[in-house]
């Protein structure tokens, strides 16, 4: 018997479509996918679409645990769209930290006009806590101190001392590593795109920040299924092991 993959969640997180690119070539791939992401709890369907290399996932598991299993089939995968079926709006928003020193990957989900799924993986952190934050700015000309105060937007303040854009808190293990999956009430996505996560040395957000990355519009459901990369037409095979490591992709 197969073992599941597992991994640390905050809370219970909606359910979602999530789109992956993955490399298949016959009906045995296809058979050994889905025998491999049956395993994985918090799945309910699975769906591939061999002609165009994509699996389609639906349920609450996170993103790195479904890419943990795909991985484990010896194939490669990439996330290419996340969201719910049928919509039209801004669903899906992705903010990329790309080094030098920290490297991560937070994506955003609306999976209600007042909820939102949150999952993030970070490298290069020192061991601790780190508090992290969604800014009012884009502005990354000088890091994390450019981005501005906590987005708060009128009227949507969850507490006195708690502002809507305000992430809470990341726990680094040994490694420098930080996982997150959650979900944040009343944050709408649309009103993100151009805003910035940061990320600070302290727990409390009194620094600087050490490092930050813009939040941009990510893919729907069914809005990715190209398979050439658009700056020099290489086939996403083609793609060093480098490019698939979860965090720096």
């Amino acid at each position: 018997m197969e073992d599941k993959v597992a991994t640390k969640v905050e809370e219970e997180l909606p359910e979602v479509m999530t789109e992956y690119m993955v490399d298949m070539s016959c009906e045995g791939c296809v058979k050994n996918v889905k025998n491999k992401l049956q395993t994985v709890d918090g799945i309910k369907s699975v769906d591939v679409d061999l002609s165009n290399q994509v699996v389609r996932i639906f349920g609450s598991s996170p993103v790195k645990t479904m890419t943990e299993a795909l991985e484990q089939t010896g194939r490669k995968a990439r996330l290419i769209g996340q969201g719910l079926p049928g919509e039209v709006m801004i669903s899906a928003a992705v903010a990329e930290f790309k080094g030098p020193q920290i490297f991560g990957v937070v994506r955003l989900t609306q999976v209600s006009m007042e909820l939102a799924r949150i999952e993030a993986n970070f490298s290069g952190l020192s061991p601790g806590k780190h508090g992290w934050s969604i800014n009012e700015f884009g502005d990354l000309t000088r890091g994390a101190a450019s981005t501005g105060k906590l987005y708060n937007p009128a009227k949507q303040q969850i507490s006195e001392e708690k502002a809507l854009g305000d992430l809470g808190t990341l726990e680094v293990d040994e490694k420098g590593e930080a996982f997150f999956s959650g979900v944040k009430k009343n944050l709408k996505i649309a009103d993100l795109i151009g805003r910035a996560i940061a990320v600070y040395e302290s727990e409390d957000r009194s620094d600087a920040g050490l490092a930050a990355a813009v939040i941009a519009r990510s893919a729907g459901v069914g809005e990715n299924y190209k398979k050439l990369c658009t700056c020099d037409g290489t086939t996403i095979w083609e793609a060093t092991d480098s490019d698939y490591v979860s965090s720096k992709v």
